[in-house]
């Protein structure tokens, strides 16, 4: 009776690890027989499987779903699908990327263009606004989608590790961490070895891709402006998500105790569209809904995993010394690929305080799980944001292997230039 009793248990413990493990070999092959899944739908298979298995209750699974990752990304969403729809965003990327002249030079634009605005406009923003850019860009020169598309996953995930707004898990850090002056003190821990990061990323890129590197010139000219008043309202928004950014540094930097959240930004960036266009309707009904349910999912069944304890023991067993800076960074990118960035960032954190954890290891915390993203596509959400962007707009799409075959070096360079700049600190 008791071995039994021991086997149901054990077996309530692996449920969500199986089931975790079913939704990751569903996103690499991508193929059941006949049918071809997308990335939602696998993570939308695994959060139904730990509902209807009883692994997390329905009520437990509401609660797990950050609303304010959701509600950014409706907000961020509206505002870039109008951003291209009105023809603004084409306007835009014309004026940033007309001035490469070759594939080589395009491609560094990318990575320190994209990767620098990401420290500042958080890093999926950039995911949201720069894949319809990317794929134009590769439609009228004739580059390889996946390319630009790998680029813009890597420098918006690496630049974002500069800056405590650059993605969520940074602000968690910056906002629980007891973090002195945040953007100082990221800039003066991170924004050194993120900048040589994006330039190695460059160099790697270039040997995966040499092929592709032609030395013949871009020919890249900006579609025209096909509904000016979108194309205001659109410009209108980008100027609230620039202004409410800067004003939420500032209230950051003042100290002042302001429920400044993101979502707040993104709705408010969306409201000019919503309220003010003919067009509001079918912008709405075109904006990536896919996307929104693949993270609701996602939030259900990392729930489900960590509840069930398995990593928690796993992690104690190794008996690793959680506060050292090497330990911080290779568990952060570890961990990130089986629970996320931010809810490992969520639950590492208070292990970090008790253990009496100082700033630079705070700021390991911030950077692993950054670069994570780097890995594999369910690293960063910003990853799955361009994917499921680059099927639903033009049938393009990034494979399980095409994206990991170049992640895991990039990680490696990335975890190793950080690891040795903290030593210097």
């Amino acid at each position: 009776m008791i071995e039994k009793k021991y086997a149901c248990a054990y077996f309530s413990v692996m449920v969500p690890i199986i089931v975790l493990l079913v939704v990751f070999i569903l996103i690499a092959v991508r193929q059941i027989g006949r049918f071809r899944l997308q990335i939602w739908q696998a993570m939308l298979l695994g959060a139904l499987a730990v509902l209807l298995t009883r692994q997390i209750s329905p009520a437990e699974a509401v609660k797990a779903i950050n609303l304010d990752v959701i509600l950014f990304l409706f907000g961020m969403f509206v505002v870039g699908q109008a951003l291209e729809e009105s023809g603004y965003l084409s306007h835009l990327s014309s004026r940033l990327f007309g001035r490469a002249k070759t594939v080589d030079s395009l491609l560094f634009l990318i990575l320190f263009g994209a990767g620098l605005l990401s420290a500042f406009l958080m890093n999926d923003t950039l995911a949201i606004v720069g894949t319809p850019v990317m794929l134009q860009i590769a439609r009228k020169t004739g580059i390889r989608p996946k390319l630009l598309l790998l680029s813009l996953a890597f420098s918006v995930t690496i630049g974002s590790a500069m800056s405590p707004i650059g993605n969520p898990q940074n602000l968690l850090v910056a906002i629980n961490g007891n973090i002195p002056n945040p953007f100082v003190t990221f800039l003066r821990y991170l924004a050194a070895p993120t900048l040589i990061n994006l330039l190695l990323t460059y160099l790697i890129l270039k040997f995966f891709y040499r092929g592709q590197l032609k030395s013949e010139p871009l020919n890249y000219s900006a579609d025209p402006i096909t509904d000016p008043t979108l194309a205001r309202l659109s410009k209108v928004s980008l100027i609230i998500i620039v202004v409410l950014v800067f004003t939420r540094i500032t209230v950051s930097l003042v100290g002042l105790a302001i429920d400044f959240r993101l979502a707040y930004i993104a709705l408010a960036a969306a409201l000019p569209v919503i309220l003010l266009s003919p067009r509001r309707l079918g912008i709405v009904r075109r904006i990536d809904w896919s996307t929104l349910v693949f993270f609701a999912a996602m939030f259900v069944l990392m729930q489900s995993v960590w509840d069930s304890g398995y990593f928690q023991n796993v992690i104690a067993g190794l008996s690793l010394n959680l506060n050292s800076v090497g330990v911080i960074l290779g568990v952060s990118v570890v961990s990130s690929q089986l629970i996320s960035n931010v809810p490992l960032v969520a639950l590492y954190l208070p292990v970090l305080s008790q253990l009496g954890a100082a700033t630079k290891e705070m700021m390991a915390l911030a950077a692993g799980s950054t670069i994570a993203g780097n890995l594999s596509i369910l690293g960063a959400a910003s990853n799955v944001i361009i994917i499921q962007n680059a099927e639903k707009k033009a049938g393009e799409t990034l494979t399980f292997w095409e994206f990991i075959k170049i992640g895991i070096p990039i990680t490696a360079v990335n975890a190793l230039v950080y690891w040795l700049f903290f030593l210097l600190f």
